[in-house]
């Protein structure tokens, strides 16, 4: 059964939406735009019936909070409301309102225009799963691909992505840049960053593939995959339509060799300047470099790894990212002994 989040400060109405919807859908009413964000951070609807008219935070910037992120901004939400202005309506729809229900409501219109958005909102959310899954091979051939080129990085996409969502998850739980991670979609952003080294495809197998350490001709040559795997996204964005995963993905490709310091490429960008993706993927794609064996170096122990990593905050990396880094450098020992 699917449920209907009922917002409205008029007992009256809460208890009319009830007896309307109840022998339908599981119907959750509150009083206030406060109460239905608690309990959103437990539940969430298929549909809210949201009044425009409150105290305190009125339906209006109740709806601009539910939009503002990617946690809630999907749930339809018809406003209910005893106003027929034009200007209303014109403001509700440009926020996102999927429709507008007239006080005082018969059950049946109310019924009625519940149904066809639900049915609506289901043809999308089945259209937008099949896109996901289409967008995810695509990343995956295009990931795949490039690391099938680099003979010496066997197994890093999968384990960068891996890493990625232990640090994403921490720092959510711990509130570090909660204002950007909080409204982050977690599996979105470890699909994008699979796209981080994209660049490399435009990169001669020569270079890729050197069995011994680079020229400083050659490691400038290497250097230039940043700006490529953002030329290739910008050209599927110039095709497509950008979008948050595109997004995503260009700024993991073209900021994970920025440095804290200002000294990394390709922009030298400083400190809070560099895109919170890619000091993230600063550290994720250091680490497992570190721990990797390649054809120049050897492997070093994952406490080696976590030492030169710590060493180098404030220099190379984000010093809030590191700390957090370090608290779960254990999940990243899991992940690394278990692919």
């Amino acid at each position: 059964m699917k449920t209907i989040f009922v917002v409205d400060d008029s007992d009256t109405n809460l208890t009319m939406a009830e007896a309307a919807l109840e022998d339908q859908y599981r119907v959750m009413t509150m009083p206030s735009a406060a109460k239905m964000f608690s309990l959103l951070e437990k539940f969430k609807p298929d549909l809210i019936l949201l009044d425009i008219e409150m105290p305190e935070m009125d339906g209006f910037e109740a709806l601009k909070k539910l939009k503002s992120g990617d946690i809630w901004s999907d749930i339809p939400v018809m406003f209910l409301t005893g106003r027929t202005d034009a200007d209303v309506e014109a403001r509700g729809f440009e926020m996102g309102a999927v429709d507008f229900v007239i006080k005082p409501f018969s059950a049946p219109v109310l019924l009625n225009r519940i149904k066809t958005h639900l049915d609506i909102d289901e043809i999308i959310r089945a259209r937008t799963t099949q896109i996901h899954k289409l967008q995810n091979s695509i990343v995956s051939v295009l990931a795949n691909m490039v690391e099938n080129r680099d003979k010496g990085t066997g197994g890093h996409i999968e384990r960068t992505s891996a890493y990625i969502k232990i640090l994403v998850d921490e720092m959510k739980k711990r509130g570090v840049y909660t204002s950007e991670v909080s409204v982050w979609d977690v599996e979105k952003i470890v699909s994008s960053a699979r796209m981080h080294d994209l660049g490399k495809i435009s990169i001669t197998d020569i270079i890729v593939n050197k069995p011994g350490k680079l020229t400083e001709e050659e490691y400038e040559i290497m250097k230039t995959h940043a700006l490529e795997g953002e030329r290739i996204i910008d050209e599927i964005i110039a095709q497509t339509g950008e979008g948050e995963f595109l997004r995503n993905a260009r700024l993991f490709a073209n900021s994970h060799h920025e440095r804290w310091d200002g000294r990394g490429y390709p922009y030298g960008l400083k400190g809070e300047e560099i895109p919170l993706q890619g000091r993230i993927m600063a550290i994720v794609d250091v680490y497992d470099a570190l721990v990797s064996e390649r054809p120049y170096k050897k492997a070093f122990s994952d406490n080696e790894a976590v030492d030169i990593i710590m060493s180098n905050v404030g220099t190379h990396y984000d010093p809030k990212i590191a700390e957090v880094f370090f608290e779960v450098k254990d999940q990243f020992r899991e992940i690394r002994t278990q692919m």
